[in-house]
């Protein structure tokens, strides 16, 4: 294909189908969505909001939490509204560039998510295993140090994919099978051999994520060795429930992570809805669920949500009066 026809062909939007055969269906799967978005925001925005204005919630493991908050929050609002554009007002035109810049921030945050369990698992691993150094190991400053890392470490991998990507030439059809620009998806459009960005993309997914989740299970390892050998049963007990939010969402991260990309690589004889609703499920149910499982897990996080509710409320009567 020529320059210009290559041109040509990348500056035209994309259309997303939304969900591939309930499209009738889609007012009602938007339900679910925009119930699960306005959660991700308030959830988040009250642990946000805690942590800012509690002053003892001003320790690293917290500004890990607040990371994490951002993370969902930006990757929410990256992916629902356009999603919801297209169930409520049918509006499935996306332009090209905003395609990818879209695909750019999943993955980006993908793997600053990433980089922040693994730095909470470290977190963890030195309050418990060497408590005496915490505080001289991870001060404020290296905690935003840590994270300002995390985001550079996502954004610095997935640029070259981007590019890679954006320079291929679309020109089979412009339907992207998909409620938000997939990156499978959107590969399969391509009408040249997409063989150096998949190389690329199965590294960076390997080296990243796996190497990630590799020194977590080590760091909860260590945690999970010394928490034995504490001599109070109570003393175990706290440690295990201080890990517990870290652990449940681990867990749902990078199971849900998987489980979602394995369905979008190998169908395992599943309608094409079904693996849409997965992948969709897995971008919108994680975010709304982390901020729920701080409360739940984390005592002085529910203090501190509780003590701002509690705060708002009195305002709120004061203002009245």
């Amino acid at each position: 294909m020529s320059t210009t026809n290559r041109s040509y062909t990348n500056s035209l939007p994309f259309l997303l189908t939304g969900i591939p055969g309930l499209e009738a269906l889609h007012m009602w799967i938007s339900i679910p969505f925009c119930f699960t978005y306005i959660m991700t925001l308030l959830g988040n925005s009250m642990v946000l909001l805690a942590v800012r204005l509690d002053k003892s919630l001003h320790e690293p493991m917290y500004y890990f939490i607040s990371m994490l908050a951002v993370i969902d929050v930006t990757f929410s609002t990256a992916v629902v509204p356009k999603m919801l554009g297209v169930f409520w007002l049918d509006s499935r035109e996306i332009g090209f560039e905003a395609c990818f810049i879209q695909m750019f921030f999943i993955h980006t945050f993908t793997a600053v998510e990433s980089g922040v369990l693994l730095a909470m698992s470290f977190d963890r691993y030195i309050a418990i295993c060497n408590p005496l150094r915490y505080t001289i190991i991870l001060t404020s400053s290296r905690t935003i140090q840590i994270g300002l890392l995390s985001l550079a470490r996502g954004a610095g991998v997935m640029t070259p994919l981007m590019y890679l990507l954006t320079s291929l030439p679309y020109c089979k059809t412009r339907v992207i099978p998909h409620s938000y620009c997939e990156h499978m998806a959107v590969v399969e459009l391509a009408c040249a051999d997409p063989s150096v960005s998949d190389l690329y993309s199965l590294i960076v997914a390997t080296l990243l994520v796996g190497a990630d989740s590799v020194f977590i299970t080590f760091s909860y390892g260590m945690i999970l060795r010394s928490v034995m050998r504490l001599p109070s049963q109570e003393a175990r007990l706290k440690a295990l429930r201080t890990c517990g939010s870290h652990v449940s969402i681990i867990l749902l991260f990078y199971i849900g992570g998987l489980l979602s990309m394995y369905l979008q690589m190998f169908s395992f004889g599943l309608a094409p809805h079904v693996q849409v609703l997965v992948a969709d499920f897995y971008l919108t149910v994680p975010p709304m669920l982390n901020p729920i499982i701080y409360g739940i897990k984390v005592k002085q996080i529910q203090e501190g949500i509780f003590k701002l509710l509690r705060q708002l409320a009195a305002r709120s009567i004061s203002q009245a009066d």
